[in-house]
This record gives C-alpha cells, structure tokens and sequence, in this order.
C-alpha cells in the first residue's frame, strides 16, 4: 500500500475532467505533493519537456491523465491530431518514467481501444479481438499501443505500470462545448438552454438506439486511486459499472432532471458511432475492490445541478488555459 503523505506525485491532467477528481480524491488521502503541469507552460508530446518535470518534481507516482478527447464530431474532425496527440505525450510519458526510475506509473486508457462488436460487456481480454469502432479508431489504436508499451516496458525494465480503462465518464467539471463534447455535457446544455429559450425541441444525434456504460467521475477516480495502491499486473484492467443505458433513455432523463418538457428530435443524418459499449469491471473488483458506487439517475442530477450552478461558467471553465 503507498503512503501518499510520504510520495510526490505527478498527475499530467490533473486540471482537467477527470484529473481534477483524482487530485481531490489523493488529496483526501493525505498527500501533499501534487504536481499538475498545466498545457500553457508544458507540451508532453516534448521529451526534454517531461524530463524536465520529472527532474524538478522528483515524483514516485505519476498518473497520466492527460488526453487530446471529444465526442464523435471531433474524432471524426481531427483524427490525425487525436492519433498524434495520444500516441505522442503516453510513448514519451513511459520513456521518461522508466528514464527516472518512477516507482509507478498509472496509464489511462479508453474502452475506444476495444473492438466495435465485442461481447458485451466488454473483458479485457477481448482487446484483440477486431478492429475498433471507426469513429474514434485512431484515438482508440493509440491507447491500445500504449498498452503494448507498458507491458513491453514491465517486461524488459521491470517498470511498475498499469493501464487503466474506464468506460464512459460522466460528472461535474466536465467539458459542455456542443461540438467537441461527449453525450452527456453536450445533451446537458442543449437541454438547459432549449429550456430557458422556449424551444419546442432539441436535435439529437443520431438514432438513439446504442447503449453506453456511464461511470460517475469520483467513482473512477477513486477506482484510479486503488489501483495505483493495489494494482500491479501487466494486464489492463476496466471500470465500469456493466449496466447499458440506451442513448435515447439517456436524453429521456435528461431532459427530466432540466425540467425540459420539448420533444427530442433525432437526426438521423449524424452516426450513432459503436452500437454497444459496457465494461466487465470484475477484474478491478477482485483485484482491489473497485465498485461503482454512483447511480446513474443521481450521478446525472449532481452533474445538471452543478452546470444549472456555474452557468456560462461551467463552458468557459474547459477553454481557459
């Protein structure tokens, strides 16, 4: 088990999304040393860059969190860049703990990684098993080559990194743009402002027919926060919560908890990307007792409660540097 008072730690994408909750969640543990290189003052796709951080930080636990991310539109928009940016800042991140003799590694990964058409939910060991969907495919192949990396890595230099994959996330601080944010945020705020508007409806994407397996924020963070203590295998390791939730019945709730009361139109001319995606996370469950502890009606009300709270803010939170 890590002493957090006694370990510094990196968390590259601790400013963000997710990162902020496992900066919250460490912080909680009693660690004091938490560094969160920011995007303004560090590229980590820039090898000397991420030596230079680990020279003046001096951590023994790094957790990489940080991404290059967004909804379907996006991936489709730039998947050169989403292939680069990935591949690029986790190959340099592996390098550079190895280099600096990091004591553990914590790599995020993405169920974008796993097949389009595996056997829901979703093991670990289906990760071979085909091609990913190929909306997010080159997000997702980069992740997947990292897995790679950190086992090749474990192999040859003993390195004590882990790859962990959660399912879909969803919660607080999340990132509300409407073009380049997820399901969630990105129906949140349609609803929110249809609402204030008077609008009759509000398009969605697609069909609404796929399922997704909706993890609340501060339970993957948590779930990160034990695997790093307890996890320590070449294996990649899922959280999720197992249970599907159509799209359709997403935007159905919803529109409730932001007391829309128009129709939901769907666009049939937008792709539904995957058709299935849920996460076997008995893995993390026996191997360090990771349960999901949110419902997913309650984790959606603190999420609308806390954007309807923030306002404009909440979008502009995301752009700021």
């Amino acid at each position: 088990m890590i002493d957090w008072r006694e370990h510094g730690v990196v968390v590259t994408g601790g400013a963000g999304f997710l990162g902020s909750h496992v900066v919250d969640a460490l912080r909680r543990r009693g660690c004091a040393s938490i560094a969160v290189p920011r995007s303004a003052d560090i590229d980590l796709r820039d090898r000397q860059a991420i030596h230079r951080l680990f020279e003046t930080t001096r951590p023994a636990v790094v957790f990489h969190l940080a991404a290059t991310v967004g909804g379907i539109g996006a991936n489709r928009a730039e998947p050169g860049r989403f292939f680069y940016d990935n591949a690029v800042m986790g190959i340099e991140i592996v390098e550079a703990a190895r280099r600096h003799g990091i004591a553990k590694l914590v790599m995020v990964g993405t169920a974008c990684s796993y097949p389009r058409d595996a056997e829901v939910p979703v093991r670990e060991d289906a990760l071979w098993d085909g091609y990913p969907e190929p909306t997010n495919a080159p997000y997702g192949i980069a992740k997947r080559a990292l897995i790679v990396q950190c086992q090749a890595y474990r192999r040859q230099y003993g390195l004590d990194a882990i790859v962990v994959v959660p399912t879909n996330l969803y919660g607080p601080r999340d990132h509300f743009d409407l073009d380049a944010g997820h399901v969630i945020p990105a129906l949140i705020r349609r609803c929110v402002e249809a609402r204030e508007r008077g609008d009759a409806e509000v398009r969605c994407w697609g069909s609404g027919a796929p399922s997704r397996d909706f993890l609340y924020v501060e339970d993957a963070a948590e779930g990160l926060v034990q695997a790093a203590e307890r996890y320590d295998a070449p294996e990649p390791v899922n959280l999720g919560t197992g249970r599907e939730t159509t799209i359709r019945d997403l935007a159905a709730t919803i529109a409730r908890l932001t007391r829309y009361d128009g129709a939901l139109a769907w666009d049939l001319a937008y792709p539904d990307g995957q058709p299935r995606r849920a996460l076997d996370a008995t893995r993390a469950e026996r191997a360090f007792g990771f349960r999901a502890r949110t419902p997913l009606d309650e984790g959606l009300r603190r999420t609308v409660d806390w954007y309807e709270r923030l306002g404009t803010n909440a979008v502009a939170r995301e752009a700021a540097p």
